[in-house]
């Protein structure tokens, strides 16, 4: 009898949550939170707004820019400064701006991502460090010089120490991360500045650009302002990141009304898409938010299914790789009731929105320098000019018009969550086909789905297979010569993500690229 009660409490706790959980209700709550973030981010209007991938995406209709900061990289005892997620673009437009605002989410519990409290702090400070580093290791050089030279020489080493005492390397921490952990942390920073330093990453740039150190500042919706005492952000003596949490965190769940609609409000809703948004992307969401909004909850699902498919279709008349959603039924709610609950138009007005999303129909590719490589999404592989080859990695295979016919390889590959050797299988390949063509002066565009994981790791083991540090093909002559580690892998891959800055290769897939480099030699064609 007590199992089944346990089993009832279960089985009621899940069906209420799966009624909150609704999409109606997430997509309210989403755009409820963007007004928050719209507000904020007219406080600093000069200063570029920041989607953190990927639940930041969903909160806002006008960003100029992504990031992407991971909260498992700020997890008690599991701190972690990653240089395959550099993210140096945010700190060189930070610098070049005077600043930047970073949005992200979370969920119930926690007025703060991880990723807001810890990672971009650590983050923040490392840099700081590194740029401090490289400027005093400047001015030391520039007292190795001969008795007799101009003042100027003088003065400018003068510069030189006075910015060394000025520049701020601490670590500046929210006041809820316990100074336990902060100290935690601060053993730790030196270790993480000589590994950024090590990474091959253009310190030198970041140095110019900034003039100010880097310093983060939260703002929640429980943050106090005084509109007529925001600050300029150049009036700080240091270069504002942002950091904006976009839902409020009451604690308890939170039903709200209006004159037409009810609805239960989600903090973090963006969290997690795969689980309720059934195919919707936040560029779709902003595209058609008043119809949305505005169809209620009785036809919400219905609406999504029809905006979804709408822009499916579109694709695949475009040649794009377009399949078809598939949403997982839910199970039927002993008590249906609830369903005669209509949730709300938000009390904002929002029948003058106005979007300015970048489409996703722009070409996402990058070239990576003077390699002849490219990479980027498979969608966009034929809008490409200039591309005589192309490395599909995506599921899908797609039509392609080359003047060489045999200039086309499709190589499936999927996530190691889905297979742990996949990339380690197609690797040779895909090595063998880039040799074989750029060698001949050809230029290789390798993509896959996301432009942003598969295709990354292939082009970081055709880099490190065929190519001088210096990005100079060497057909694998010093690949052969060399014992190929971590350290010089992650040098390859900061050299991508200069170029390619929504690059976010996972752990297991870069493992397997590792394994394959371990392999050793690579073969003649």
């Amino acid at each position: 009898m007590e199992e089944e009660t346990k089993l009832s409490i279960y089985r009621a706790a899940r069906i209420i949550k799966r009624r909150e959980n609704t999409l109606y209700n997430a997509l309210t709550s989403i755009y409820e939170d963007s007004i928050f973030v719209g507000e904020i981010s007219q406080l600093w209007p000069e200063l570029p707004l920041l989607a953190n991938l990927r639940c930041g995406l969903w909160y806002s209709s006008k960003f100029h820019f992504t990031c992407y900061f991971k909260s498992t990289d700020g997890h008690t005892n599991n701190w972690s400064f990653n240089t395959s997620r550099l993210n140096l673009h945010v700190a060189l437009l930070a610098g070049d701006k005077g600043g930047c605002i970073i949005v992200d989410s979370t969920r119930r519990g926690k007025r703060f991502p991880d990723s807001m409290s810890k990672t971009i702090p650590i983050w923040t400070c490392v840099l700081n460090r590194s740029v401090c580093n490289f400027r005093n290791k400047m001015c030391n050089n520039a007292h190795v010089v001969v008795e007799g030279e101009s003042n100027a020489s003088d003065d400018h080493a003068n510069d030189r120490r006075e910015f060394s005492v000025d520049w701020d390397c601490s670590l500046h921490l929210p006041l809820w991360v316990s100074d336990t952990e902060k100290a935690a942390i601060n053993d730790r920073l030196e270790g993480w500045t000589k590994e950024l330093e090590a990474s091959g990453a253009d310190i030198a740039s970041l140095a110019s650009c900034l003039k100010k150190p880097l310093r983060p500042l939260w703002i929640s919706q429980k943050t106090v302002i005084w509109l007529n005492e925001v600050p300029d952000h150049d009036s700080w003596d240091f270069t504002p990141i942002i950091l904006v949490s976009a839902s409020s965190q009451s604690g308890i769940p939170q039903h709200r009304t209006t004159s037409k609609f009810s609805w239960n409000y989600i903090p973090g809703a963006g969290d997690d898409e795969e689980s309720w948004a059934r195919g919707l992307s936040p560029i779709l969401f902003w595209n058609h938010a008043y119809d949305l909004i505005n169809s209620g909850p009785n036809f919400c699902n219905q609406k999504v299914a029809e905006i979804v498919e709408k822009d499916r279709v579109f694709r695949a008349q475009r040649g794009h790789i377009a399949p078809q959603v598939l949403v997982k039924p839910p199970k039927l709610l002993e008590n249906s009731t609830y369903m005669s609950h209509v949730e709300p138009l938000l009390s904002s007005d929002i029948s003058n929105l106005k979007i300015n999303l970048s489409s996703d129909e722009g070409c996402t590719i990058s070239w990576l320098d003077s390699t002849n490589l490219a990479v980027g999404k498979s969608q966009h592989a034929t809008k490409v000019p200039n591309v005589d080859c192309i490395l599909n990695c995506d599921q899908e295979s797609i039509t392609v018009s080359l003047s060489n016919s045999e200039g086309y390889l499709h190589l499936p590959m999927v996530n190691s969550k889905l297979d742990r050797f996949s990339l380690l299988r197609n690797l040779p390949s895909a090595v063998n086909f880039a040799k074989s063509n750029i060698s001949r002066g050809k230029t290789l565009l390798v993509c896959c789905h996301s432009g942003e994981d598969i295709s990354v790791c292939v082009c970081l083991a055709i880099l490190t297979s065929l190519f001088t540090e210096e990005g100079i093909f060497d057909d694998g002559k010093t690949f052969n010569e060399t014992c190929i580690t971590k350290l010089e892998m992650r040098r390859r891959l900061v050299f991508i993500c200069k170029f390619a800055t929504s690059a976010r290769p996972t752990r297991g897939n870069l493992k397997q690229v590792f394994n394959f480099l371990g392999g050793g030699r690579v073969d003649s064609v």
